[in-house]
């Protein structure tokens, strides 16, 4: 169990104990999309028609509601998924990156929700889509078993998801399930992940770029020869003399291309550059 996972399940389980279906504080932490937009009269109803007076504009609920959860099934699964998907993806990750993937898929749900304008929406399904689709773009052919026994690769199982909350979506399907915020969190999640992929991938280039440079890829290729013509060989030691003296006969034969990146640097160490 990794730190983060581990928090999350823990504030998931007290948040359901503590805040109960059908409370003032359930429905003013509800996502409400009318209520997020202030809209008058619409928002002063809560998730089950609780009355909430003179609080129309709730724009924190975009947030509170991925820690809410209408009844022991519905948190029990999302645990589940992360459980199991979560602690491999933020040893990856690491700490901020799995947190960023987990609200911003959460935050993606909340966007998505509000296609469905008028239904409240509850839960950590959008957050743990988010993980789902990131443990398959990581590890696309792990099996998975489904209740235990039917194996499924990864991949498979994050386009059955998809595909189910695609139809389910746009069908209308009115069997409570916020599944516009599952899509949210799908895409969101995915998103993220490739962003930072991308990003880390630059990063790693320009690293490997710094570490590679050397002295002589600086100016022209006849700089540096004159350069490296100017190294002492008298003060050497003979080992390093005659690696010198090689690599100077090499490139007045084939030119300072056939020199391999360490030949330049040892050279531009000799020379002082």
């Amino acid at each position: 169990m990794t730190p983060w996972v581990k928090r999350l399940l823990v504030t998931n389980v007290i948040v359901f104990l503590v805040v109960r279906p059908g409370t003032l504080l359930y429905a003013l932490l509800t996502l409400f999309p009318p209520a997020v937009v202030g809209l008058d009269q619409v928002a002063v109803l809560g998730y089950n028609g609780v009355y909430i007076p003179d609080m129309p504009f709730r724009p924190w609920t975009l947030f509170t509601y991925m820690f809410l959860h209408a009844g022991f099934m519905h948190l029990l699964f999302n645990m589940i998924g992360l459980f199991f998907f979560g602690p491999r993806l933020e040893a990856r990750l690491g700490s901020k990156g799995f947190l960023g993937l987990y609200f911003l898929s959460g935050l993606g749900g909340a966007a998505f929700s509000f296609i469905n304008f008028g239904a409240p929406v509850v839960g950590a399904s959008a957050a743990v889509y988010g993980i789902v689709i990131g443990f398959a773009m990581y590890w696309p052919r792990e099996l998975i078993y489904i209740y235990g026994v039917v194996p499924v690769q990864a991949r498979w199982l994050a386009a059955f998801v998809v595909a189910v909350s695609l139809y389910s979506g746009f069908s209308g399907s009115a069997d409570g399930t916020a599944h516009f915020a599952h899509l949210g969190g799908l895409a969101v999640g995915a998103g993220y992940l490739r962003l930072r992929d991308r990003h880390l991938g630059k990063d790693l280039r320009e690293f490997r770029r710094k570490v590679n440079h050397t002295a002589s890829m600086e100016g022209s290729e006849r700089d540096a020869r004159r350069r490296w013509a100017s190294i002492n060989l008298s003060s050497m030691h003979d080992l390093n003399r005659n690696e010198v003296e090689e690599l100077l006969a090499r490139v007045d034969r084939n030119g300072i291309r056939a020199l391999s990146l360490e030949d330049r640097q040892f050279l531009d160490r000799m020379s002082g550059g």
